[in-house]
């Protein structure tokens, strides 16, 4: 598939769908909820706006990732949690309205947090010449791409309630395949230099992945948040928006560079194995902690 096409055609369409499928399933007081778990919410930013970029920037040098390749593994680092996050979490038996509460807001913080994460990695890894200033029109291309499906799809689903609920499961779906074939594009396109992408940064996503999880589930909990929310957490943050990732390293107007889209494209193909055996091994604690056994 040609890279143009990818970038220009595909991506934002694909994304676009995903954000729409979000906002399908959003509504204000997904937001007004901040305030009834404040505790929760701001643990779960926390994680995601502190501690991960810093513990990303350290698995990019111990594992000496090429600038470029670094660079795309911070695009995750600054990019929100995927919508995929809700479905892990209910099968978890976690939290999912902490969820949908922290993917809401984390897509509106991460208009003003990305391009700076992202022009930081540039001019850490790449060099002062490398670095994009922070232009206005950035900074609206990223509020393009996140927020503007999601606010059409929160206002169809605020307007037109039950017709927002017979779309969110083909949404859903679509928005699945579309993940799937983005994941698919952005290898497809590096298909030459593939396996040694993937020796070169293979590793680092993984780790990089079941450090995120960790950290999401670990945080919560030695702050004594209750199980389902420590769940609901851990799930957030250790699954990326990859899509928006890929869409910002691949975008012409944005970073228009196809190896920063590789470790996305790595990470997203991974974190699905590794949110199942998370989720496998959070929900047998939990039942062994319901019925009085020790996991």
């Amino acid at each position: 598939m040609e890279h143009g096409i990818v970038a220009k055609v595909f991506l934002p369409v694909a994304l676009g769908v995903i954000m729409l499928g979000l906002g399908l399933s959003l509504t204000l007081d997904d937001f007004k909820r901040v305030a009834r778990v404040p505790k929760a919410v701001v643990i779960g930013l926390g994680c995601q706006m502190l501690i991960l970029p810093a513990a990303c920037l350290g698995i990019a040098h111990l594992f000496q990732l090429p600038g470029e390749l670094a660079v795309g593994l911070m695009l995750l680092a600054a990019s929100p949690g995927g919508a995929t996050a809700n479905l892990f979490s209910h099968l978890a038996h976690g939290d999912v309205a902490l969820n949908i509460t922290l993917t809401a807001v984390n897509s509106v913080l991460a208009l003003f947090t990305l391009p700076f994460i992202v022009n930081f990695s540039l001019l850490h890894f790449l060099g002062e010449d490398k670095a994009i200033p922070l232009q206005f029109d950035k900074v609206i291309q990223v509020f393009a791409i996140v927020l503007i499906p999601v606010g059409i799809g929160m206002l169809v689903r605020a307007k037109r309630p039950s017709f927002a609920g017979r779309m969110a499961r083909p949404v859903r779906i679509l928005s699945a395949v579309f993940l799937a074939l983005v994941v698919f594009a952005a290898v497809v396109n590096q298909i030459d230099e593939l396996a040694t992408y993937f020796a070169m940064v293979g590793l680092a996503a993984l780790s990089f992945n079941v450090v995120s999880m960790a950290v999401g589930y670990g945080v919560p909990r030695l702050v004594k948040l209750p199980e389902p929310q420590a769940i609901a957490i851990g799930m957030e943050i250790g699954i990326h928006n990859g899509t928006l990732a890929i869409a910002i390293a691949l975008s012409p107007q944005i970073l228009n560079n196809a190896t920063m889209s590789i470790p996305p494209a790595v990470y997203s193909l991974i974190m699905f194995f590794t949110a199942a055996a998370f989720g496998w091994w959070v929900s047998r604690r939990l039942r062994a902690a319901q019925s009085g056994r020790s996991p």
